[in-house]
C-alpha cells in the first residue's frame, strides 16, 4: 500500500472513531435517560420491569465502553499502534455479532415481549391510585399526549381497584376526550361521571405505539443498517491501516 494511501487511511480511521466516540456518547446520554426519566412511556416500564433496568444499564455501560474504542481507535490510528488496531478490530466485531444476535432474538421473541409488556401495563392499571407514583404521573402524561386510554382500550380501566370498588362512577382523568364537551377536569387521578359511557378516548395506547413503530420503521431500520456499515467500515479501516503497519515494520528490518 501507498505511503498517500496509508496516510489517507490513517486519517480516515481517526475520523470514524471520533465519531465513534460522539454515537458512544449519544448512546450513553440515552442510557442515562432511560434511568432517570419520570415522565415517560419508559418511566411506566421500568418501575414494572427489572429488565428494562437492566437494559438501561447495559446502555450505560455500551455507550461507555463505544467511547473508550473511539479513544483508544483514534490513538491507534494517528500513532499506528498495531495493538490498539488490532483490539479496536476485535471490539468491532464482537459488537457487530452481538447486534445482530440481539436483533435475531427480539424478532423471534415478539410476541413474548408483546405478551410481557401487556402484563405490565395491566398491572400499572389495575394498581393505579392517582397519588404522583412515578409509574402514575407517567401513564396519565402518555395517555394525555397519545389521546389514547388503557393498554388496549378503555375496558383495561374497568379492573382498576379503586374503580372497582367505589359506589361512585370513576373514570381516570387523563384519559379524558378534550374534543368532548363539558367541564374542564384534573389532567391526574380519578374523575367522576353521571353518565354510563365514559368521556374518554376510545383508542388503547398500544395502537398508538404499534403506529408510530409502523410509520417510523424506515427510519429505524435506516439508523440500523447505518450503523453495521459503519462498524464494517471501521473493521476494515482497522485491518488495512494494521496491515500495512505491519508490512513497514518488515521492510525496515534490515537485510543480512
Amino acid at each position: 500500500m501507498g505511503k498517500g494511501c496509508i496516510t489517507a487511511t490513517k486519517y480516515f480511521l481517526f475520523l470514524f472513531n471520533l465519531l465513534f466516540f460522539l454515537s458512544g456518547a449519544l448512546i450513553l446520554g440515552f442510557g442515562l435517560w432511560v434511568l432517570l426519566d419520570n415522565q415517560s412511556f419508559i418511566a411506566v416500564l421500568q418501575d414494572s420491569s427489572t429488565s428494562l433496568k437492566v437494559g438501561s444499564y447495559i446502555l450505560i455501560g455500551v455507550g461507555s465502553m463505544s467511547m473508550l474504542m473511539g479513544f483508544l481507535g483514534c490513538i491507534g490510528a494517528i500513532y499506528e499502534i498495531r495493538c490498539l488496531l488490532g483490539l479496536y478490530f476485535t471490539c468491532l466485531l464482537l459488537i457487530l455479532i452481538a447486534q445482530v444476535t440481539a436483533a435475531v432474538l427480539i424478532y423471534f421473541q415478539r410476541d413474548l415481549l408483546k405478551s410481557e409488556m401487556a402484563n405490565i401495563m395491566n398491572k400499572i392499571i389495575v394498581d393505579y391510585t392517582g397519588q404522583n407514583k412515578t409509574t402514575d404521573v407517567a401513564w396519565d402524561y402518555i395517555q394525555r399526549t397519545i389521546h389514547c386510554c388503557g393498554w388496549t382500550g378503555p375496558s383495561n380501566w374497568t379492573e382498576n381497584t379503586l374503580i372497582k370498588n367505589s359506589t361512585q362512577m370513576l373514570y381516570p382523568c387523563s384519559c379524558r376526550n378534550t374534543s368532548l364537551p363539558g367541564v374542564d377536569v384534573k389532567e391526574s387521578g380519578l374523575c367522576e361521571t353521571l353518565s354510563p359511557e365514559w368521556p374518554v378516548y376510545s383508542t388503547g395506547c398500544v395502537s398508538s405505539v404499534e403506529n408510530w413503530l409502523f410509520n417510523n420503521s424506515g427510519v429505524i431500520l435506516g439508523i440500523c443498517a447505518g450503523v453495521a456499515v459503519i462498524e464494517l467500515l471501521g473493521m476494515i479501516l482497522s485491518m488495512c491501516l494494521c496491515k500495512s503497519v505491519h508490512q513497514e515494520d518488515y521492510t525496515k528490518v534490515p537485510k543480512y
